[in-house]
C-alpha cells in the first residue's frame, strides 16, 4: 500500500506509530469506523493491526473504472506488470500495477460478474475476487490498516474489515466470510498484448498520482518487511523472495525460473521471463526481470494463485506446505 514517498520516510513513520499504544486499541478507531463491529473478530490481539499511514480512502479505491482498447494504449511500457482477467467469455481485461499500486482495490464488473482487482504492494499480493456474498453484493475500499503488513480492505456496505491476502472478513459483522478467489494472473504488458490484441486495459485514473513510478524503490531488496514483527520463513528462505502460493503451498518462484516450470500437487506451474518488478527500480519499467508464472489444471484451466513475499504466506498460513526442490 502506497503511504510515503520513500523508504527511509517510511522507516522512520514506523519508529512513530510503534511509539503509540493506539494502534492496539480498537476503541481508537471507532470515531473514524462507526459501522464497524469490533466486539465480532477472529483478530486475537490487536497489536497485529497497525495503521499504514493514510485514513479511511486516504488511498483511494477505483469505481466504475474506464477502459481503452489493448493496441490503442501507449503509456505502459512493454515489461511492465499488468493483472490479467479472462472471465465468462467477455474481453481480456488488463489492470495496470502502474496504476494500482497508488489505489490498490479495483471494483468492476466483468461478463455481469462483479470483482474486485486488488494489489498490496507491501506483500506484492495480486488477487482478484468475486464481490458476490450470501449476505449480498460488497464494494470495496482500502482501509489504511496493515495486518501482518497486507491490505486490510473494508467493505463499504458494512464496514466490516478483510484481510486480502486471506480473502476473509476479520473484524465486523461480515467475520469468516470469505470472498471466492478468482484465476487471474501477473504478466508483462507485451505478453497480454500479444495472446489478447482485442483485449481492453484500464485507461489512467484520473488523480494527481506519479503512475508509472514505483514509491518503494529497493523494496524487494531489503532482509525486512515494512510493518512485520512476525517469524521469518523456514528453511532459510528470505522473507521478501516471491513465491507462488496454490492453496496453502508455496513454491519458490526461483525454482520455477531454474527448472522452467515444474508439475506437482496436480498442478503445472510455468514461467516465462519479461515481466519487470514493480517494486525494484524507481520507475518500473526499469525493474529487474521476475517473469511471469502460470498455474493450471491437469486440463489446462487456469488455477486460482498469488505471487507474494515469503514472509506473507508463512504469516498467513504457518502450517504451509513449502514446495522445494
Amino acid at each position: 500500500m502506497l503511504r510515503v514517498p520513500s523508504l527511509a520516510a517510511i522507516f522512520a513513520l514506523t519508529i512513530g506509530l510503534l511509539a503509540g499504544p493506539a494502534i492496539a486499541d480498537p476503541s481508537f478507531w471507532k470515531h473514524e469506523w462507526t459501522k464497524t463491529n469490533f466486539d465480532k473478530t477472529t483478530v486475537k490481539n490487536w497489536v497485529e493491526i497497525m495503521s499504514g499511514g493514510p485514513p479511511k480512502d486516504g488511498i483511494p479505491a477505483i469505481d466504475a473504472p474506464v477502459f481503452i482498447d489493448a493496441l490503442s494504449e501507449m503509456r505502459i511500457k512493454g515489461n511492465e506488470p499488468v493483472i490479467t482477467l479472462e472471465i465468462n467469455g467477455a474481453k481480456a481485461r488488463a489492470y495496470p500495477i502502474r496504476y494500482l499500486t497508488w489505489h490498490e482495490i479495483v471494483n468492476d464488473t466483468v461478463g455481469h460478474v462483479p470483482v474486485a482487482v486488488t494489489f498490496c504492494p507491501l506483500c506484492n499480493s495480486a488477487m482478484v475476487f468475486d464481490r458476490r456474498t450470501q449476505q449480498g453484493r460488497l464494494s470495496f475500499g482500502v482501509s489504511g490498516k496493515l495486518r501482518n503488513s497486507d491490505m486490510v480492505m473494508y467493505d463499504r456496505e458494512t464496514e466490516s474489515w478483510w484481510q486480502q491476502a486471506t480473502a476473509v472478513a476479520i473484524v465486523g459483522d461480515l467475520t469468516g466470510t470469505q470472498l471466492k478467489q478468482l484465476p487471474s494472473w501477473m504478466e508483462s504488458w507485451d505478453q497480454f498484448v500479444a495472446r489478447n490484441p482485442d483485449g481492453l486495459v484500464m485507461a489512467q485514473p484520473d488523480f494527481a498520482r506519479r503512475y508509472g513510478q514505483n514509491p518503494y524503490q529497493g523494496y524487494d531488496s531489503l532482509n525486512k518487511p515494512f510493518l512485520y514483527n512476525g517469524e521469518n520463513p523456514p528453511h532459510g528462505i528470505p522473507p521478501l523472495v516471491r513465491v507462488v502460493r496454490v492453496g496453502n503451498r508455496a513454491w519458490p518462484l526461483a525454482r520455477l525460473r531454474d527448472e522452467g516450470g515444474v508439475t506437482e500437487a496436480d498442478v503445472t506451474l510455468s514461467w516465462e521471463a519479461g515481466q519487470a518488478s514493480a517494486l525494484d527500480s524507481a520507475s518500473i519499467a526499469k525493474g529487474k526481470d521476475v517473469g511471469t508464472v502460470r498455474v493450471r489444471d491437469a486440463s489446462g484451466r487456469d488455477v486460482a494463485h498469488d505471487v507474494l513475499f515469503a514472509f506473507a504466506f508463512h504469516a498467513f498460513w504457518p502450517q504451509g506446505k513449502w514446495m522445494l526442490p
